[in-house]
């Protein structure tokens, strides 16, 4: 359940003009309570869905592997998701605005 690595498209956008720290529940805003905010790696902000492009990651967008924001920016950089690629709330909203569905992604080791 690690980050699979590759090459990858921008398979689907969603959270387009919601507030900066929406959270995602099935890819669906939902309202922030004390409990939820004290989750582990909340999807948060903004999803870039991912599908794989090559046979040792086809599997991407079945697992549910985004680019996404994240509550726990300080663990940033480390290994702490099952799987997707978790980035601080404001540098993936702004990232969302730059890409397009298609657009090519590449995640390296």
């Amino acid at each position: 359940m690690k980050t699979p690595t590759g090459r990858f498209r921008v398979a689907d956008k969603i959270g387009e003009g919601m507030p900066i720290g929406t959270i995602f529940k099935s890819r669906r805003p939902v309202k922030p309570t004390k409990k939820l905010l004290q989750e582990e790696d909340l999807i948060m902000t903004r999803i870039l869905w991912l599908d794989g492009l090559e046979r040792r990651n086809a599997n991407t967008h079945g697992r549910y592997v985004y680019i996404h924001g994240t509550n726990r920016e300080e663990n940033i950089g480390t290994a702490a998701s099952i799987g997707c690629v978790r980035m601080r709330n404001a540098d993936v909203a702004e990232l969302f605005e730059l890409v397009t569905v298609d657009t090519p992604v590449v995640i390296r080791p």
